[in-house]
């Protein structure tokens, strides 16, 4: 009975110490096994581990890629204009051991003493890029290849750290707010300025087109004119001719159509009177059909 009740918390002691020496290392991770501090080996690779308890102590780190949002920062490119630029960057943990040296912690907290690290560099190395260009490189579309060059600048100080800089992008430029009021009046001004330059090339090409109507129109009605003029002259002179020939041919008869129309003129209603004496040769064809006969019996 002795007996047993000596194995029995041996054999607790001997479980639970074998349950203490496993532990699990996931595909999602990294595991340092130590020892009084000092790295023993690395396990990587997904499965069962073992270690010795007490003595010998796991540290798991994340191995999946990580992403760090950096607090935004001000940079000044060539011309000057400041520019407030926001952006981030993916990482990983490619030396365990490295890094492991390099934060002296394990867990989240390592992580958080190397993105507060990376985070500097990358600040640093996003001034010394866009610091080098224009603000008009920053603010255009392609700008991935100064993302690019943001990455690799950071690269090597992130080694140094056991990380492995994936990508850096930009997620915004924008100008800082004190300057963004006098940057859109100055835009304002710009637009006004080239609008009002449209306006008076506008009027100019108007009043162009204006002249040479109006120096068109002018020319089109003297050329008409002189055409009308020419053709009523022409009118007049075909008109005497047909008069004189009817005059020639038919003398009598040409008097008396003269008469009819002096009659029609002037005998209108509502025109003027006439006041003439009765033997007046005006009315000649009124008291006869023919005019010779007025005048003979006149006579």
């Amino acid at each position: 009975m002795r007996k047993t009740a000596l194995l029995l918390p041996a054999f607790v002691a001997l479980v639970a110490a074998g349950l203490a020496s496993i532990f699990i290392v996931d595909e999602r991770e990294k595991v340092l096994v130590l020892q009084f501090g000092q790295i023993v080996r690395v396990e990587d690779d997904p499965g069962i581990g073992f270690r010795i308890p007490i003595f010998q102590q796991v540290v798991k780190y994340d191995d999946r890629i990580l992403s760090i949002d950096m607090d935004p920062l001000e940079v000044t490119p060539l011309d000057d204009r400041r520019l407030i630029v926001d952006a981030f960057a993916r990482f990983r943990i490619n030396d365990v051991e490295q890094f492991r040296q390099a934060t002296g912690a394990g867990g989240d907290q390592a992580i958080f003493v190397a993105s507060r690290r990376l985070d500097s560099i990358l600040r640093a190395a996003t001034r010394e890029v866009l610091g080098s260009v224009s603000s008009n490189d920053i603010l255009s579309t392609d700008r991935a290849a100064l993302m690019l060059r943001i990455r690799n600048a950071a690269i090597a100080e992130a080694n140094a750290l056991g990380l492995s800089v994936i990508d850096v992008r930009l997620k915004r430029t924008d100008l800082p707010p004190a300057n963004l009021e006098a940057t859109f009046r100055r835009m304002v001004a710009e637009r006004e300025r080239e609008a009002e330059d449209e306006r008076a090339r506008g009027r100019e090409a108007a009043q162009r087109i204006r002249a040479q109507a109006d120096r068109t129109v002018v020319e089109r009605v003297s050329d008409a004119t002189r055409q009308a003029e020419i053709i009523r002259g022409e009118a007049d002179a075909e008109r005497n001719r047909i008069f004189a020939e009817a005059f020639g041919e038919d003398p009598e008869f040409f008097e008396f159509y003269r008469s009819m129309t002096a009659y029609q003129n002037s005998l209108r209603p509502g025109s003027t009177s006439l006041v003439l004496t009765p033997d007046n040769e005006f009315f000649n064809y009124l008291k006869s059909d023919s005019g010779a006969d007025a005048d003979a019996s006149a006579n």
